[in-house]
């Protein structure tokens, strides 16, 4: 049988010990595991842009993959750390809706509350739960499978839906929900939200902030120089890009930008 997997998403960034110091305390319980690091680059307290980084990567794990997510702003309060089973692989983080895109992807999605402290490294911290409840949880939970000792089941575990576009005066209003470290423009419109003809011809009529994006293309280096471009990003969303450059700072749009769609 191949080693447990063990994945890590945080907002913790590279500088300090932080993430070092999770893989410890995960390996000194099963040294066999192997881990993975997603991503530490969440924008810190930043709910929508880790369930974003979750949403995007779990399902191209093997089945039985733990992921641990932590992006947690809430720590040492009274928010429960929580131990989910969804599409055969398992999610351990703090109950605040950062496991949104999963619970959406998985209507028998089971939650758990992993409130058995014995499982935890004592004493707890107040401020870095990540060390003293989620790393453990995770790394015992990959030597015994046994998800039911972790905590009994919840139904009230939190969660947001994603910002749709929405039909307003004739058009689509949508948002920028993220910018990737590219400076591409991540907005919450999916292919649907196009009409057939946008998709065959190729031609769109998106407004981003105070520009006009025309051009639907298939990949980067189909745009001209210093032209904002849309295309289908691998993740599912339409994306404003501009070939080798940095769209973010080429129209000076950020996260929160409105996004309108005229389809005609």
């Amino acid at each position: 049988m191949s080693n447990a997997i063990i994945t890590l998403t945080t907002d913790y960034g590279t500088n300090d010990h932080l993430v070092g110091t999770l893989k410890g305390v995960i390996l000194k319980i099963n040294p066999d595991v192997t881990i993975v690091d997603i991503t530490h680059h969440v924008t810190p307290y930043d709910l929508l842009d880790g369930a974003l980084a979750i949403g995007s990567a779990f399902s191209y794990f093997p089945p039985k993959t733990i992921h641990v997510v932590v992006v947690d702003p809430g720590v040492g309060t009274d928010r429960r750390p929580i131990l989910a089973s969804a599409e055969n692989q398992y999610f351990v983080a703090p109950d605040n809706g950062i496991l949104s895109l999963v619970y959406e992807r998985d209507p028998n999605v089971v939650v758990r509350h992993a409130n058995a402290e014995h499982y935890y490294q004592q004493p707890v911290s107040k401020t870095f739960h990540g060390r003293d409840v989620f790393a453990p949880v995770a790394a015992w939970l990959s030597k015994g499978w046994q998800t039911a000792a972790m905590g009994e089941e919840i139904q009230n575990y939190k969660r947001f839906g994603l910002p749709k576009p929405k039909a307003s005066d004739g058009v689509v209003k949508g948002v920028v929900m993220r910018v990737d470290s590219f400076g591409n423009l991540i907005t919450n419109f999916r292919q649907e939200d196009l009409s057939e003809d946008a998709k065959q011809s190729g031609k769109v009529h998106f407004q981003i902030g105070t520009h006009s994006v025309s051009r639907l293309v298939e990949t980067f280096a189909l745009g001209n120089a210093g032209e904002p471009i849309a295309y289908f990003g691998s993740s599912g969303y339409i994306e404003v890009a501009v070939n080798k450059g940095n769209a973010s700072k080429t129209l000076a749009l950020g996260r929160g930008a409105t996004v309108t769609l005229q389809n005609n």
